[in-house]
């Protein structure tokens, strides 16, 4: 009993609520100044969506910090021992009750986001139709077998399982539904194809006369391109296949036939999500700025394609779609040079969050509560003055 008093003594503690919210502070600059050297993506996952991150005290010393995802996973325990479990009760603290409670369901809709929302990014030319989007950040291999009859099955390999590995890593990858062992090497999170030309760099690894050139990081990590090298070990054959995965879509897949008869192919993409829904763009206006090719404003007409049962939209800048918890943005459009008669296309961020409703709900709860309690506090403020006016 002691220890469980101790803890939430602990856990209660003002002490612990401006620490917690210091080391707030501290990771908020931080990563303000990261961004120098990091974009704003890798900047979130490192210091806001980690348990502990490692900074450089001019640039030599590392100094470990608790993450943001401890801290405020800390701040929540906090605010429910100190504010909810251990606060006084009674009606004249009902204002700071209601405010706490709102506190709390701020901080579990950002656990609820970091944890089950997606984001990404659909582009479509006009009469063009989808219901998949794809990730500006996240890499996935998809490995498709197709038989007889145009029957596809797609296994997937998230990118948790390779994008960390240096170049000189190896990672075997196996299922019990593929006839054979996936091995991944020389995974370069951004990387050029170069061909051969007669006099590649001597520790070049060249596959049918290509090989993949390792780039720096660029800051904006959608504009990063990753790459790797595969190796096929089909069971009971000797020879191995090699090839060369690469992010770019038009880059073609890696493409095999085991002894089955079956075909295969491999390739690296974006992280794919699929909506409930399809989305088809019918017209695309852009305005532009007089003798320029700025534009001043973009808008979609697409109709919404959902059980046999369409729906024409219009959406533009701060007029999204929002259904079925999914929300689709105008973003912004291409190619930037087209001429009066080229093609264009729209590209809609679409974002899928089930939690984006609950800052909302929670500053709407802690409003209610500060009004109570400042309430309250008028009342007997007023109540006080009137005693002392009757005694005088």
């Amino acid at each position: 009993m002691k220890l469980l008093k101790y803890t939430l003594d602990f856990f209660s503690s003002y002490g612990l609520a401006c620490v917690l919210i210091l080391f707030l502070l501290l990771l908020t600059f931080l990563g303000t100044l990261e961004q120098m050297n990091y974009g704003i993506y890798e900047v979130q996952q490192r210091y806001f969506e980690s348990m502990v991150v490692t900074f450089p005290l001019f640039d030599t010393i590392p100094v470990p910090l608790p993450g943001g995802y401890l801290v405020l996973s800390l701040l929540f325990v906090s605010v429910l021992c100190g504010g909810i479990v251990r606060a006084r009760k009674g009606w004249k603290k009902t204002g700071v009750l209601v405010g706490h409670f709102g506190i709390l369901v701020l901080l579990l809709g950002g656990f609820v986001e970091h944890r089950m929302s997606s984001s990404g990014h659909l582009t479509l030319f006009e009469g063009e139709a989808s219901n998949v989007f794809e990730s500006y950040f996240e890499w996935e291999i998809a490995v498709s077998e197709e038989r007889e009859g145009g029957e596809t099955t797609t296994y997937l390999i998230p990118g948790e399982k390779f994008t960390g590995l240096n170049t000189e890593d190896h990672r075997p990858f196996d299922k019990e539904e593929w006839p054979f062992e996936l091995v991944l090497s020389g995974y370069r999170a951004n990387a050029d194809l170069l061909s051969v030309g007669g006099n590649p760099p001597p520790d070049a690894r060249v596959v049918d006369g290509e090989f993949l050139r390792s780039r720096p990081r660029e800051q904006a990590m959608e504009a990063n391109i990753a790459g790797a090298y595969i190796t096929v070990h089909e069971d009971g054959v000797d020879e191995r296949r090699e090839g060369i995965l690469w992010g770019v879509p038009e880059y073609p897949a890696f493409t095999f036939e085991t002894a089955d008869g079956a075909e295969w192919a491999i390739e690296l993409r974006k992280k794919q999500f699929e909506l409930p829904f399809t989305v088809r763009l019918d017209e695309f206006t852009r305005e532009l700025h007089p003798r320029t090719q700025m534009a001043a404003g973009f808008s979609s007409d697409i109709t919404k394609i959902q059980d046999g049962m369409e729906q024409e939209i219009h959406i533009a800048m701060n007029e999204p779609l929002r259904h079925e918890g999914y929300t689709l943005y105008q973003a912004s459009w291409g190619p930037s040079d087209a001429g009066p008669n080229d093609p264009l296309f729209s590209t809609f961020a679409v974002m899928r969050n089930p939690a984006d409703q609950i800052p909302l709900y929670a500053s709407i709860i802690i409003t209610v509560g500060l009004v109570i309690h400042f309430t309250i506090s008028l009342v007997n403020y007023l109540r006080a003055q009137s005693k002392r006016a009757a005694r005088s």
